[in-house]
């Protein structure tokens, strides 16, 4: 099993910054793809950023140029820096690792964090 934990949440004004974090732990033989996830109350569960191990990256388009994903694959950590956040960015921020391989021969699994608070006021 593999186990997902978010931090680096918290509360912030509208132009600021925050860091969040993901470890992965447990038994992992290959994990290819991560990526970050916000849910808003009230709306749809939507991808934020993604990053493959090779490091290639994707946004959403209400992200770009202000959020940036990157992964250091040695510690399985994932992180996303969000700049210049907006009343709109705030969410619960959910790290997600699909198609995870415990072994050689295990069968793949999506994995999802608890989830981190972000709140950013106006």
């Amino acid at each position: 099993q593999v186990k997902l934990v978010e931090s680096g949440g918290g509360l912030v004004q509208a132009g600021g910054s925050l860091r969040l974090s993901c470890a992965a732990s447990g038994s992992i033989f290959r994990m290819t793809v991560m990526g970050w996830y916000r849910q808003a109350p009230g709306k749809q569960r939507e991808r934020v950023a993604r990053i493959i191990s090779g490091g290639s990256t994707d946004y959403a388009d209400s992200v770009k140029g202000r959020f940036t994903i990157s992964r250091d694959n040695a510690k399985n950590t994932l992180y996303l820096q969000m700049n210049s956040l907006k009343p709109e960015d705030t969410a619960v921020y959910y790290c997600h690792a699909p198609g995870v391989l415990s072994s050689k021969w295990a069968a793949p699994n999506d994995y999802w964090g608890q989830g981190t608070q972000v709140t950013v006021s106006s």
